[in-house]
């Protein structure tokens, strides 16, 4: 008689067996498992792909900024005259930013709605980055990249004071990009102008543009009041064939005085 230990006993054909159901199973779960990646991967590369094809996005641009957003119900703070009689005012927008800072820009076209000029009055909130260049939002103004380096181009006399004066540098484009800062109010005044067909034309055009804003309402900023009330006294005539003096020469490359 058989004993019951060796009727229990695992013959080498059952072990075999269970060997070959426990490979199976090993490679099924790693089959599986590979596909699993593999459709992760393949994820991933579409994504990647996806983002390839994301128009690039100016994060210097202020109505791209985190946080700016066009302000439809305010009303327009500043006025402007036309700029000529062939051209027309393109648009007026205000953008406002929730730790208190705006931006009304002002907005002219000419020929074939083609930008001729930018007038922004930015005042700063508790957004405003002081190590941020000034230059770098000038650059994007004018239609240009961020990291285009632009050079002095003199200073031009205004009811607000010297305004310095911007071109790309390295070159003899048409328009001049222009920055007026003051500190109280935190204010920045800049913008870009195409008009003339001379170097002393197109200061002139920018002087006359800045010396014809005006104020319309200074809301509870009594400071912004001021500071317009005190450049009215200091308003000067414009020359459209821009006779030179000493800002508006040729010579005055070097920058005096504050921005």
């Amino acid at each position: 008689m058989h004993s019951p230990e060796a009727s229990t006993a695992a013959t080498p054909t059952q072990i075999h067996l269970a060997l070959a159901n426990f490979a199976d199973e090993v490679v099924g779960t790693l089959a599986r498992l590979f596909a699993y990646v593999g459709t992760l991967v393949l994820f991933a590369i579409l994504g990647l792909a996806a983002l390839a094809q994301l128009p690039s996005l100016r994060d210097d641009e202020p109505a791209e900024e985190s946080g700016w957003s066009i302000a439809d119900r305010s009303h327009p703070a500043f006025a402007l005259g036309r700029l000529d009689s062939s051209e027309k005012t393109a648009s007026y927008t205000i953008l406002r930013h929730p730790e208190g800072g705006r931006r009304d820009v002002m907005r002219w076209t000419g020929e074939a709605d083609k930008p001729v000029a930018e007038l922004e009055i930015y005042r700063e909130g508790g957004e405003f980055d002081v190590a941020r260049p000034a230059t770098a939002d000038l650059a994007v103004q004018m239609g240009l990249d961020a990291v285009v380096p632009l050079e002095q181009a003199g200073l031009i006399d205004t009811k607000f004071g010297p305004v310095a004066l911007f071109r790309p540098a390295g070159t003899a484009q048409a328009c001049l990009g222009y920055l007026k800062r003051s500190e109280e109010p935190a204010l920045q005044i800049s913008g870009f102008s195409c008009q003339g067909d001379t170097l002393p034309a197109r200061r002139a055009a920018i002087a006359c543009t800045l010396n014809r804003l005006t104020l319309l309402t200074s809301g509870n900023e009594p400071k912004l009041a001021e500071f317009f009330a005190r450049a009215e006294l200091k308003r000067r005539g414009c020359d459209p064939q821009g006779a030179p003096d000493w800002l508006l020469g040729a010579a005055n490359a070097q920058l005096r005085g504050a921005l």
